[in-house]
């Protein structure tokens, strides 16, 4: 006998809306989310999220981070906004967003005070590393990679969300948890019209929620489940949480909002059904930064500097060479000889093969000084999203002693998998959302912040641009009389919202959502082609009319993961108009075609823009400068800002 499904334990609430008044819309409450929230609520603005899952730890970050980037203004940093961003800049060929970096590098350290107000963890307050080469004594701040320059911060980022949802709570704001967004409403219900608003569906109870709003700021992650997915084990199909299914970005784009950047993805490092979880397999990356690294006899891989030399010393790999200011580590690695740092990596495992070296390598943290281990392997391991329970917890639980233990490196010599070409992630700096000085997109009312905007990075990036999204959106909201919703389009969208539950018979979620993911991988994989490209166009739409029509669900649940799938094919369409307006190949962008064999040529050093104008694909294009001098428009941008912390 077949077993009989559970019942749903919730009462359903399909016959039920809810209006919802406020100033300003937060959509999504990860990092960003909960800053934007606090900078709004800080400006006296009424605040709504709309978070689909528990806010106290959703999101890209709502399971750790273990360091945070760009605290350029930090009292131990020895090098100001205006360098760091320069040289986040020029290590990605100008591929990135100016705007949003020199906000993270300017109020970066801004926000981790706030979060340690509401009693997140930043300092080594209980002297576990008193005299350890990378603190302070004075602060009691513990720094990453760049040991003389101090402008990287390892944190104990486990406590942050609980302070952030804290913090935000008590400034007034009003959670709406467990409620997916699934449309943006527009003035007069025109495309491409001022956003007044968004629609919602509770996931447990199936009620829809309508929310009007003067603002609304997207702070939703970046997209998943494109070119990944395993039907059944969703859950290890990304290192980011599956359900982060670029939501922003396909209800922004079915309103006419201007993208970037999208053309960019890498080959696979993280998760998928070959890899080991993230940070669990040994290698000298990010939170294993710089661990020794050794083959299977034991023979230790040298460190090289930016300029080639060996280094004797576990210290000099986090010191800068002779005649380098300072190095980038930890989020985007550069290219350019001044901030460049070599490792291990740099070696490729044929030329270790070369060198006499034995396959498997390991890492080994018995043969560093005992501070780094217990740092790499306490706070960065065990901090880091999705280590704490399974790396920190099941590897010690099983005996795994970093003192006594090597762990073996997999993959390609350092990373975490073997990963296929064609398979894809938007990792490092993707893109997404365009966005002007006060983060608001090109359409009206509608801003962006953390990973919904192009170029996005890390904790430290999404919590300083969504504290200043939601400051600007609040002041924009000050400035703007009352909306008033139309109506047609809530009752269209509340019909779209519903139409699965009509279908006695159709499509799974689970198997469009891997149909999408095949085809990408075909028509989307390392090499592109304009036939290769517009052929998986024609297959998405088919998609859309034949399959996306026909998906079928009984309750809350199977309505939220219906309108992810959706929301993925949307944003599949958005990447495959991306690749075909860029007709040249980049280095920066990871970008190849086959039918254009040039890479980077001049007239392509632009950023190429993608929006739905409502009767076509419109494409555009913007110098990779178009934000002007970073300090003085940032100053011209946020004169009460500055005046207001220059006082405290």
């Amino acid at each position: 006998m077949m077993p009989q499904p559970r019942p749903w334990p919730y009462a359903i609430e399909f016959d039920q809306v809810e209006r919802i008044d406020c100033d300003v819309l937060v959509v999504g409450g990860g990092a960003a989310g909960c800053m934007a929230a606090s900078g709004a609520a800080e400006s006296g603005a009424r605040v709504v999220v709309l978070e689909k899952a528990a806010t106290v730890a959703s999101g890209a970050s709502g399971s750790g981070s273990d360091h945070w980037e760009s605290a350029a203004t930090n009292p131990c940093s020895k090098i100001t906004p205006e360098e760091l961003t320069d040289a986040m800049i020029r290590a990605h060929d100008g591929f990135n967003n100016g705007i949003s970096h020199y906000i993270e590098t300017r109020e970066g350290w801004d926000r981790l005070l706030d979060i340690e107000a509401a009693r997140g963890k930043i300092r080594d307050t209980d002297d576990d590393f008193a005299g350890a080469p990378f603190r302070d004594e004075k602060t009691k701040l513990l720094f990453a990679y760049d040991y003389d320059n101090r402008f990287n911060i390892r944190v104990w980022g486990q406590t942050f969300k609980h302070a952030q949802l804290r913090s935000a709570k008590r400034k007034g704001v009003k959670f709406v948890e467990r409620t997916m967004a699934t449309a943006l409403l527009t003035e007069g219900g025109r495309h491409g019209a001022r956003v007044i608003g968004a629609m919602a569906i509770n996931g447990r109870t199936g009620k829809c929620v309508v929310i009007r709003a003067k603002a609304t700021v997207l702070c939703t992650s970046r997209p998943t489940r494109i070119w990944l997915f395993i039907p059944g084990a969703p859950g290890i199909s990304e290192f980011r949480p599956p359900q982060c299914t670029g939501d922003a970005h396909a209800m922004s784009w079915r309103i006419g909002a201007e993208f970037t950047m999208l053309e960019k993805a890498i080959k696979a490092e993280w998760s998928g059904n070959r890899s080991f979880p993230p940070y669990g397999a040994g290698n000298n990356h990010n939170s294993w930064y710089a661990c020794t690294m050794v083959d299977a006899e034991g023979r230790e891989v040298p460190w090289l500097d930016r300029d080639g030399s060996e280094l004797a010393t576990v210290d000099e790999r986090y010191r800068p060479a002779p005649g380098q200011k300072f190095f980038l580590k930890g989020g985007g690695e550069p290219d350019i000889p001044v901030y460049e740092f070599q490792g291990p990596e740099t070696l490729s495992v044929d030329d270790l093969m070369a060198r006499g070296y034995k396959l498997p390598l390991y890492a080994d943290l018995s043969k560093m000084p005992e501070a780094e281990r217990r740092v790499i392997w306490g706070v960065m391991i065990g901090n880091e999203g999705k280590t704490k329970i399974p790396i920190m917890k099941n590897y010690t639980d099983r005996g795994f002693d970093p003192s006594k233990h090597r762990l073996q490196s997999y993959g390609d010599g350092w990373k975490s998998g073997a990963f296929l070409p064609q398979e894809r992630q938007f990792f490092g700096l993707p893109g997404g959302l365009m966005n002007d000085w006060t983060l608001m997109t090109n359409v009206e009312g509608l801003f962006a912040a953390g990973d919904a905007l192009f170029a996005s990075n890390c904790y430290g990036h999404a919590c300083a641009t969504g504290h200043y999204a939601g400051r600007h959106a609040a002041a924009y909201a000050s400035r703007v009389g009352d909306v008033t919703l139309h109506e047609p389009q809530v009752e269209a969208e509340r019909s779209k919202l519903y139409a699965p539950l009509r279908q006695a018979k159709g499509v799974s979620w689970h198997e469009l959502n891997f149909a999408i993911t095949r085809l990408m991988q075909h028509h989307c994989g390392a090499f592109k082609t304009d036939q290769l490209l517009m052929r998986g166009l024609d297959a998405l739409a088919a998609m859309e009319r034949d399959d996306a029509s026909r998906l079928t669900g009984q309750n809350p649940h199977d309505l939220i993961r219906i309108h992810e799938t959706r929301n993925i094919l949307t944003t599949a369409q958005i990447v495959l108009h991306s690749c075909l307006a860029r007709k040249a190949g980049s280095k920066a962008l990871h970008f190849t075609r086959l039918d254009s064999p040039d890479i980077d040529p001049p007239e392509w050093n632009k950023f190429v823009t993608v929006r739905d104008s409502g009767s076509g694909v419109a494409v555009g294009e913007k110098p990779l400068d178009y934000y002007g001098n970073l300090p003085d428009n940032y100053e011209r941008h946020n004169r009460d800002y500055i005046d207001r912390r220059s006082k405290t």
